[in-house]
This record gives C-alpha cells, structure tokens and sequence, in this order.
C-alpha cells in the first residue's frame, strides 16, 4: 500500500498554486508547507484529504532537477462528477489538456478519468472506477 509520493517542481510557488486549485474539487487541501530553512533543501508542500497529506511537491535544487521525464498521477475519486471538476478547476489553474473526461474501456469497463499536464508536465489525472457514479 502507498502512504504517500510526490514531484520536484520547476516553480514551486506556481505548481502550489495550481494544486491548491486544481485538487480541491476532489477534496485535496495544501495540509502542509516546510520551507527550505527547515528541510534543509527546498520548500515543499503536502496535500491531501485532512488530517494527513499523501501527495507532496517539492521544489528542484542544483542538485535535484524536476522528474525527468514526467511522472504520472492518479487521484481516485468516487464519482464521475468529481473527475470533471478536477479537468476543468487543473485546466482553469494553467494545466493542459491531456485526455478530457470520458470513459476509457480499454483500462477497464467503469473506468472515467480525465488527464491534465501539471506546469512541469506531469500527466495528473482523476479516475473513477464506479460506472454508476
């Protein structure tokens, strides 16, 4: 089982803002911010459904770049409605487009889900899997 996983940004102010917009209508809130003079390193910022963040940003230092090549991302959601919010709040926010909400039956029959490209290029999407919701 995963706790938790993350991405090392370009920007960090501006790939929190874009999560901070885009996760919220799928429930995700920024829980946590450490700044650089704590860790050490770098600022870097936990979402998540309260009380604990499981998806963390983290912005890239001379001696960590950004995720190359980009990662993907899947946040499961529990109804198709949500799936839709997140595309248009992520697209809203400055992601891009990378797959519009629609069923994609070749994962899977049920399967919904919508695909944004992160200010980094990470493939983000919103899935889910109740073909009733």
């Amino acid at each position: 089982m995963i706790d938790h996983t993350g991405v090392i940004v370009s920007d960090f102010p501006r790939s929190r803002a874009f999560y901070s917009q885009a996760l919220a209508p799928i429930g995700y809130a920024l829980l946590a911010e450490i700044p650089a003079a704590v860790t050490g390193s770098t600022d870097v910022a936990g979402f998540g459904e309260p009380p604990k963040p499981d998806f963390w940003i983290s912005g890239a230092t001379a001696a960590r770049g950004v995720n190359q090549p980009p990662i993907h991302v899947a946040f499961r959601v529990t109804s198709r409605a949500q799936v839709d919010a997140f595309y248009h709040a992520a697209l809203a926010a400055g992601g891009r487009d990378n797959g519009a909400p629609g069923p994609r039956p070749h994962y899977h029959p049920g399967y919904y889900g919508a695909f944004v490209l992160d200010p980094d290029g990470h493939n983000i999407e919103a899935v889910c899997h109740n073909p009733d919701a």
